[in-house]
């Protein structure tokens, strides 16, 4: 038993074979929390981390009566199941990513119908209008910037719906409902190939193919001025935490306000990598808004938290984590 009641109740951690799931489970897991289900509906074989101590479980969670399983005596939820992806794979996919709406509304019903007590939805800073993305050097978007709504196309609508719900089901039903608006989350044991993969993990991969390769090139989309603030996972955890236990019950930003271009990110990596590249510019790739940074003011002051890994730490230590993934699969394949 652990030394505290509350880490011998049951957790549930859905998306929990993704990238942020997998690393909640490991965080809960060395906390102490003794019960953890870690539910997602990737074959075991194809979760990101996996862990022996955890409750398991291959689910679609896209149909209630497999949410009400998964949700069968949880106390608490941390709800990340969506279908989901970098920039290339969000503006292809819309009708997907809206069909996530499923997970959020079959999960809310089964945490109203069982009893749980407290329940988090992982939204995304793609429900932020539009218009005021429309410049790299943009002004930082603050939590009401979402309204009047015009979110991404697709992804950004299905987020900005579900943060509905759970306001709702907080105001309707008495769920405690918790909601972070993530803000381009990165690092190890995350994607990095395959067409999902985000900004950080596409440019380190990039970056190692054209120093194994010996051919000094790198295509990158648009132009590469837009702007971006990326978020190391484990400030992302620990943001995500410490929100959910808060009394806080508007939808925060948890992000990174360090804002930099794509040119720069490339940049970072190139010093990372000591090799310097040639940079082709594809303009017709997908590219997403223009510019887009957290504002951090709210956070602050209701939670009394802040990031603290730079861009700088964090890309290096995703680098050399797929760096050597990547060497060993080109081992691999010369054997």
């Amino acid at each position: 038993m652990s030394e505290s009641p509350e880490k011998d109740r049951l957790v549930l951690v859905t998306g929990a074979g993704g990238f942020i799931g997998g690393h909640l489970v490991a965080a809960l897991l060395r906390d102490g929390h003794v019960a953890v289900r870690a539910v997602d509906i990737k074959p075991l074989d194809q979760w990101y981390q996996r862990f022996s101590e955890a409750d398991n479980r291959v689910l679609d969670l896209r149909e209630l009566g497999p949410c009400r399983e998964a949700a069968k005596g949880a106390a608490t939820i941390y709800n990340l199941a969506a279908d989901m992806g970098g920039m290339g794979f969000i503006e292809t996919h819309k009708a997907e990513c809206m069909l996530s709406v499923l997970i959020n509304t079959h999960m809310l019903t089964a945490a109203r119908d069982l009893g749980c007590e407290r329940f988090f939805f992982a939204s995304s800073a793609c429900v932020y209008a539009a218009d005021k993305q429309t410049e790299a050097a943009v002004t930082a978007l603050k939590e009401a910037d979402a309204y009047p709504a015009m979110p991404e196309d697709g992804y950004g609508w299905e987020k900005l719906f579900s943060e509905r719900m759970c306001r709702h089901f907080l105001e309707d039903y008495g769920l405690t409902t918790r909601v972070a608006r993530y803000h381009n989350v990165y690092g190890p044991w995350g994607t990095w190939d395959g067409g999902r993969e985000k900004a950080p993990a596409a440019i380190c991969r990039k970056v190692i193919e054209a120093k194994l390769s010996g051919r000094h090139e790198i295509e990158i989309w648009g132009d590469g001025e837009q702007t971006r603030s990326f978020l190391y996972i484990d400030d992302c955890i620990e943001g995500t935490r410490v929100l959910f236990a808060s009394d806080v019950a508007e939808p925060l930003n948890i992000g990174s306000d360090q804002l930099v271009s794509i040119n720069e990110l490339v940049s970072i990596v190139e010093a990372i990598a000591g090799v310097r590249l040639k940079r082709n510019y594809d303009l017709e790739a997908p590219k997403g808004v223009r510019g887009r940074n957290s504002d951090n003011t709210l956070v602050k002051r209701k939670l009394g938290w802040a990031p603290s890994i730079r861009l700088e730490q964090g890309m290096e230590l995703t680098y050399r984590w797929i760096y050597d993934r990547m060497l060993a699969r080109r081992n691999s394949a010369a054997e």
